[in-house]
């Protein structure tokens, strides 16, 4: 089958390229920003990441070493974390209305707190204005690692033991 020629980081770029379309197609569909099908983007991730180690673990290259199994999870995590950043901040440069839901949502919360003053409210709408997309981004690249190198560490542990 040709899925089974493809190296750690080719399987990288199609997880990628799922994600994307999923998480395209459940905002175009228009599903709440927090629907529950968010999480079939996750189990993607986690599917291609398992993948990955999976054939790896059949193939001659296998030593049955920790650091062997995760440097080929890492090498399609990587590549993963970098396609779902730079899809987020396309995808934000494109809905500018993101941004302007995010400074609403926060203007509501400082006025439902009542402690700042119209001076202190508005510096610090700037100051969210200014740092959005920076922020997001850095969540993305955060959270993609993150969660790319936990299931690449339990999985890897997993076929090390299954052997």
């Amino acid at each position: 089958m040709m899925f089974q020629k493809l190296d750690a980081t080719r399987k990288g770029l199609l997880t990628g390229a799922i994600m994307i379309v999923l998480s395209l197609v459940i905002f175009y569909s228009g599903q709440p920003f927090d629907s529950p099908l968010q999480y079939l983007i996750y189990a993607v991730y986690a599917g291609g990441i398992i993948w990955t180690i999976y054939d790896f673990s059949k193939t001659e290259e296998n030593n049955n070493k920790f650091g062997s199994f995760f440097l080929q999870a890492f090498k399609c995590f990587i590549v993963v974390s970098l396609l779902m950043v730079v899809f987020t901040f396309v995808f934000n440069k494109m809905h500018p209305e993101f941004k302007d839901d995010m400074v609403k949502a926060y203007q509501d919360e400082m006025l439902s707190k009542g402690n700042s003053t119209p001076e202190e409210m508005a510096k610090n709408i700037e100051k969210a204005k200014d740092y959005y997309l920076t922020m997001l981004i850095s969540g993305a690249i955060f959270g993609y690692l993150l969660i790319g190198a936990a299931i690449s560490a339990a999985a890897s542990l997993f076929f090390m033991k299954r052997k």
